[in-house]
This record gives structure tokens, sequence and C-alpha cells, in this order.
């Protein structure tokens, strides 16, 4: 299986083929195959001059593929496509399985306790189910409010014992410094933005309209303060200027001490902030977050997510549990994009989120912020843990990898070596097969593309398969164009085999319309064989058009 991790380009590796030879020049004599076809693994166009791709690679190896999120195994079908092009990329068996996280490794000491002394001492043995987490809704509002603010004070302490010595030793105004460092307030609605700093990850969208955060940070009686962390790639020109621009924001008297960078990314600061912020921000350039996992870490601690709906929050978006950006692109130009959904964040901050978090109505805390945390923890903390993640690895992949290999290597490879001979049979001799004709009733239908309700059409198709001794599957595609005018596939109805006689055989479909609308169609011929694991294995396809 090839678990593919982002759409990014910059995420998939190519190679010269010069540079491919120089260390792999062995490898084809030891499988037994010319450099060519070695080669030819790894390009979309296997008689081109294209770089030698990884992923091609992978994905001409690989029995299964899949994304790291829903939306994710969409877009890598897309993306995939051009491998197999006889298909749509709906059609595709690029698959997805959603990332989750550690539990016991990114929930806090304090939530693990209070998990494991309401929920049960089996917990973790039952933490993939709703059921388990329902439970936070019978506790106080108190209790919960009370064990979050422990770990936001120890994360507001360990910035000041941490990062206050070195900024006071880097500083040229001690008294600045301090005043940073005393002004965090665990009383503040805190806000963390924490990753890798790549340009898609839009670390800068908060910044766009700097007067209207200046707003929001600076009400005196709702308090709110952001933290930003990070690194770039050192060869990540864009991200380093990222990290630069926001510091440099955070110098401006304005915005002291409520924008704050912290320094020194790692294990240690992620596990702190994403379990003492009040809010957990994401604003990745749709649809480039494969899956994102800092916000399944945060949920793990009842913070709540406020993100575009991409990657794993597409998924794990609930109304009244956290925030959302839609996944709908408004604008094509990414510079207007980015100023939407920066009056997006202000908008639900100043309208929603905010207010919420200080409708305190003369309690320490607000009922209704805590209800949402409940609500985080119930209905979307128990499907993004690392133990449903592995228990759809293995529903959806790894048990069927496991049976069929096992199937594939009995009796000395048998079935292995019949597979082999018969792709090896078929391949020699599929241009052999010819098309005698094709016949449509309806054929003014077929000509523009229009289908009405009630219509009975007949579809026949007559072949003459030559030297090809493999069964067919012979269908009939319908496909619409989208807006952009790409063809998309709506449906595929297979023709039955009416009639053999030697190499001929005879392909025929009658059916009513059910679907009306315009539509394209055409038939497509594929080899058949019971132990192909999917159509994509064997990718000869032979397209007939409709007269």
């Amino acid at each position: 299986i090839y678990t593919c991790h982002t759409p990014v380009p910059a995420g998939h590796d190519y190679f010269d083929e010069e540079l491919l030879g120089k260390y792999l020049g062995h490898i084809p004599g030891r499988l037994g195959i010319s450099w060519h076809d070695f080669i030819s693994l790894g390009r979309e166009n296997p008689e081109s001059n294209e770089k030698f791709s990884m992923s091609v690679f992978a994905l001409n190896t690989c029995q299964e593929a899949n994304g790291v999120s829903l939306l994710h195994g969409r877009v890598s079908q897309e993306m995939f496509a051009p491998v197999w092009k006889g298909f749509f990329p709906e059609e595709l068996h690029v698959g997805y399985v959603t990332n989750g996280v550690h539990l016991p490794t990114w929930a806090s000491a304090e939530w693990q306790e209070l998990y494991t002394k309401h929920f049960g001492k089996d917990f973790l043995k039952k933490q993939t189910e709703e059921a388990t987490w329902a439970k936070i809704q019978q506790l106080p509002n108190e209790t919960i409010w009370e064990t979050h603010q422990a770990i936001k004070l120890r994360l507001v302490e360990h910035i000041r014992s941490f990062y206050g010595e070195k900024w006071l030793h880097n500083s040229g105004d001690p008294e600045t410094t301090v005043s940073i460092l005393e002004g965090i307030n665990p009383n503040a609605l805190l806000i963390g933005f924490g990753r890798r700093f790549a340009t898609y990850k839009r670390a800068h969208l908060l910044f766009t309209d700097l007067e209207r955060l200046e707003r929001i940070v600076n009400n005196p009686k709702y308090p709110v303060q952001f933290l930003f962390t990070g690194k770039a790639h050192p060869a990540d020109g864009g991200g380093q200027g990222l990290i630069k621009h926001i510091l440099e924001i955070s110098r401006l008297p304005q915005f002291l001490g409520k924008i704050i960078f912290l320094e020194n990314y790692d294990m240690r600061l992620a596990s702190k902030l994403i379990a003492g912020v009040d809010i957990w921000m994401n604003t990745p350039t749709r649809p480039l977050e494969a899956s994102g996992t800092s916000g399944e870490k945060a949920e793990m601690n009842g913070v709540l997510n406020l993100s575009v709906l991409d990657g794993w929050w597409y998924e794990g978006y609930r109304k009244g549990a956290g925030w959302a950006l839609t996944d709908k692109r408004t604008f094509a130009d990414q510079s207007l994009q980015d100023k939407l959904d920066a009056t997006t964040i202000y908008d639900l901050l100043e309208k929603e989120i905010v207010p919420l978090y200080f409708q305190r109505d003369g309690k320490p805390y607000s009922d209704g912020w805590v209800q949402t945390m409940k609500n985080s923890m119930n209905f979307i903390a128990p499907h993004y843990t690392m133990r449903r993640m592995m228990d759809d690895y293995y529903e959806r992949f790894y048990t069927k990898l496991a049976e069929r290999s096992a199937r594939l290597h009995a009796d000395s490879n048998r079935i292995a070596r019949e597979l082999t001979e018969w792709k090896r049979s078929t391949a020699e001799a599929w241009d052999s097969m010819q098309v005698v004709s094709v016949e449509c009733s309806e054929s003014a239908a077929y000509i523009s593309n229009e289908r009405h309700t009630g219509d009975e059409e007949t579809v026949r198709l007559v072949l003459d398969k030559g030297a090809l001794t493999s069964d067919l599957e012979v269908e009939l595609v319908d496909a619409r164009e989208d807006a952009q005018g790409r063809l998309r596939f709506v449906a595929k109805t297979a023709l039955t085999l009416v009639e053999r006689n030697g190499s001929r055989e005879v392909y025929e479909l009658r059916f009513k319309q059910a679907r009306p609308g315009h539509y394209k169609r055409a038939l497509r011929i594929l080899p058949s064989h019971p132990e192909l694991p999917h159509r994509m294995d064997f990718a000869l396809v032979r397209w007939v058009a409709l007269q």
C-alpha cells in the first residue's frame, strides 16, 4: 500500500534518469526486466522522457493507495488520474484513511486522569466510541473548566520561565520584555497557531487587516492573545519570510504582548501549546491540507478548533463544537480569497467566539463555552484517535492485502504465476482485437447527447477478438462536462455477452433511460480476470465511440 501524505507538488520527488541509473542501474537485472520497463514504472507516460516520479513508481508497484483524509482521497484521485488514463478520477481505487493521533501521547495528564476516573479504567479500549465520550456531558461545567485552566496556567508559566530569560538577554529593552511576560494573561482568550511554516498554510492570514486585528486584541473588556510558533524548511524562503513578517508585527506597539511568537518549536512546546490554549486555529489554502493532526491533538484536550473545512476538519467539524470556514472557493484569485477568509475569521471572532467565551453571567467561566468543549470531546474526539485510524487501515487495506498475499503465494505461487502469464498473453494480443460494428438505437439522441426519461435504448457491439483469449468487460459509460469543461464520470452499465462464434463476440444492452439530461456516452472494453484486485491493476482499456 502506498499512503500519500500531501497534494503539494514539492512533496513528490522526481529524479533524472541519469541520476537514477547511477544508483539503481543494477535493480532491473535483479528483477528480470529491462531498464526501459523499470524506468517506465515511474512515468505517467512510459514512452516519454519524463523524470522518474517516486509517487508514480509507488502507484505502479503497490496494490492499494490512499490519502490521509476523505477530501485528500478525492484530491489524490484527481492528482493520480494521469497514471490510469482509461479511467475517470472518481473510479480509481485510491481510497483514504483519515489520520488520527495517539491519545496517550497528546492528551495531557490532567485530562487522562479525568477520562480514566469518569469514563472507566478500560477507557482506552473504548476510545473510538461516542458512547464512551458521552459521559463528558454529565460532568459539572466547573470540573471541565478547572481542568482546562490548570493546563492553561501551566502553559503560561512555561512561556514565562522558558522564554523569559532568553528574551531578556536578547532584548534591548528589558522593561518591555518584562511587560510582555507579565502581560501573558491566563484569563484572556488564548488562540494558538503552530505548524510547519509552508506558505500554503497561510500563517499570514490573520494579519490581512491590522486595524481590525488591533481592535480585537486591544479590547480591555474582552482580552484576546495569539500565540504563534513553528519552523520553516531551510530551503523554504517563503516560509521563512512569513515568520519574519509575524515577528515584525508582534513588535509593533499595538501588538506587543498580544501577538507572541514562540521560538524553538518542538514536540515539548507543541504538547503544552495544543493543550493550553482555548482555540486552535488552522488556515490552509484549500484543498492543500492533506489531513493535519495538530487540531486533532487539541481535540484530545478539549481545545476548540477554528479552521478551514479542509483536511481532517472537513469531516470532523460539527456545528456547536467548533468553528469552520467553508471549503468552497469564492475567488480564483488567491489574494482575494485570502482577504475573504481573513474577514470571515474576524467576523467569527467578533460576533461569535469572543462573546461566547466571555459570557460569564457572574461565574468564572462561560457555560456556553464549556458546553461547546463538551460537544467537541463527545462528538469529534473519538473519531480522530490513532486507534480508530489503525482500525480503518486493517478494515480497508491491511486485512485485504494479507489475505490476497497468502492466496497468491500458496502452492508455490501458483495463482501469481497464472496471473502473470495471463497478463503477458493478454497484453501481447490486445491490439489484435477489432471492433466490427457498433449499433445504437435513438441515434439522434446520441448525436445530441440529450437523454429523455423513458426512452427505450439499445446498444450492440460486435468484436473480433483476434488472438485475444481473455474474458472481457464491456460497459456503457456516461459522462458530463463540469463548469471547467472537464468530463466527469456519471455512471456505467454493463453490456451482456449474447453471442460467441469463434473469435467473434456480440455484446448487447437494452434499457429504459432513467436519467434525463445531456451526457456524453462511449463504450469501454477491459480485460477481465477473477484474481485482479481492481481494474487499475491491469489498466488495458479500449474506448469505442458511439455514432
